[in-house]
């Protein structure tokens, strides 16, 4: 605790406490606790020495989407081609074929674009039957093109 020696006030042998906080002690504890980790991690850091191959640079480019495109009157467009919703299942596969994109469907990336005033149900209803068909890849565009 303590206490306030000088000031107004009172007789000259008159003492009060002093309410404020001395953080002296406590920087000064903080100061050797950061002292103490800046020397403790540097010791506590191992390495083991590995001798890895060199990295080459084998990815592969992304395949470009196919892009399905929902006009206001319900009309569907598959990469600019009409398409019906029949239909899509087998354009796509011909589409992806096309573009010499083989192998299994949960790879091939389908982007699916509408315009404002569909209706959800009709987008949704395009999205559900591309993903039944077994493409999983789908991404919606929420922007124009052109």
């Amino acid at each position: 605790m303590a206490a306030k020696l000088a000031g107004g006030g009172g007789g000259a042998y008159t003492i009060r406490q002093n309410a404020d906080i001395n953080v002296t002690p406590f920087v000064d504890i903080l100061l050797v606790l950061l002292i103490i980790f800046m020397v403790a991690v540097p010791m506590a850091t191992t390495s083991i020495k590995l001798d890895m191959p060199p990295a080459k640079d084998t990815a592969v480019p992304p395949k470009p989407p196919v892009l399905i495109a929902i006009q206001n009157s319900g009309a569907l467009y598959l990469a600019g081609r009409p398409t019906s919703l029949g239909a899509l299942s087998q354009d796509l596969s011909a589409s992806f074929a096309a573009t010499g994109q083989q192998g299994p469907r949960k790879d091939q990336r389908l982007m699916v674009s509408a315009q404002a005033d569909v209706p959800y149900e009709a987008l949704m209803g395009v999205i559900d039957r591309v993903h039944t068909e077994g493409w999983t890849q789908i991404g919606i565009i929420n922007e124009d093109l052109h």
